[in-house]
């Protein structure tokens, strides 16, 4: 392939700060009129038509060749003695991440000497900035989209640009009461707005009359139909449903189930022995309602092989 037909394709590399973008989320899956939460699949076919439409350039030609997401979190000890089932949601959060090609990086949280909190995020930003910074030298991007608002990412934007590598900025400024009726307030760093090339006011576009019901935008939340289908099951789900096993790990595994992948306990297998499971058997299964409202897989049977 010549310089030039690899020139022509647009590659981008997307960097979550985690803990930003779970805020956001919340944000509209909790306080927003729209009740969902933010799409991953939704948010980056966004991305390649934003950069498309920002680089004049083919919307077939740009690509999402690499993909993070940096957050702090718990040890598994303590999600789990955590209340709302934490452990499980974070597991399936990540499942999703893993389904979109987004490679996860964790550190633990640390104690925070501020008394109002419990724990704290240290090192996140700097961890991102630095892998954010490496993999657009080694790997050329020529987009590099950053989730995030602090004002913490400009060195790492003035780096980038250093190598010529456009920063597209998705930020989302919005302010709500919670359920204490303290006022939450979230804003984007000005001094970060103005280092980018591309800054990208998600919240204008996401309200905006005239485009907010488009198919990009309406696309950047998870699917409406699956949304109340997941908010009104019985407490079981009586008829068996098919599909296959997307991967296993130590004691669980998951169920290819739209939009979200089904988690399922080792317990839950019926007919072998889970240490047998391999990924892309075909599966029989029931469906049941957790407390929390999260839908789990049972009673899962292996189809003849």
């Amino acid at each position: 392939m010549s310089a030039e037909q690899n020139n022509s394709l647009t590659r981008i590399g997307v960097f979550y700060d985690g803990n930003y973008f779970l805020k956001v989320s919340n944000y509209y899956n909790y306080y927003h009129e729209r009740k969902r939460r933010i799409s991953i699949e939704g948010l980056h076919d966004f991305v390649r038509k934003q950069v498309a439409k920002e680089e004049d350039v083919d919307y077939r030609r740009c690509h999402i060749v690499d993909a993070h997401y940096f957050r702090g979190r718990l040890s598994a000890r303590e999600a789990k003695l955590s209340p709302n089932e934490l452990l499980y949601n974070e597991r399936a959060f990540e499942d999703i991440l893993m389904g979109e090609g987004v490679i996860t990086h964790y550190l633990p949280l640390k104690n925070s000497k501020n008394p109002n909190k419990t724990k704290e995020e240290k090192g996140i930003d700097v961890w991102l900035a630095l892998e954010a910074y490496e993999l657009a030298y080694y790997k050329r991007f020529n987009v590099l989209v950053l989730v995030a608002c602090d004002g913490d990412y400009v060195p790492l934007v003035r780096k980038l640009n250093t190598l010529g590598t456009r920063v597209m900025l998705l930020s989302w400024d919005f302010k709500y009461l919670d359920q204490n009726n303290d006022e939450k307030v979230t804003r984007t760093s000005q001094d970060l707005l103005e280092e980018v090339t591309y800054p990208i006011a998600m919240h204008e576009i996401i309200e905006n009359r005239v485009t907010k019901n488009e198919p990009t935008i309406e696309n950047l939340f998870v699917n409406a139909e699956r949304h109340v289908e997941r908010e009104t099951y019985n407490n079981q789900q009586e008829d068996f449903q098919e599909s296959t096993i997307m991967h296993v790990k130590e004691g669980y595994g998951f169920i290819k189930y739209p939009p979200n992948n089904l988690f399922f306990h080792f317990s839950s297998l019926q007919n072998m022995d889970f240490n047998d499971l391999v990924g892309g058997e075909k599966v029989k299964f029931k469906i049941e309602t957790k407390p929390d409202g999260q839908p789990v897989a049972v009673e899962v049977t292996v189809c003849k092989r």
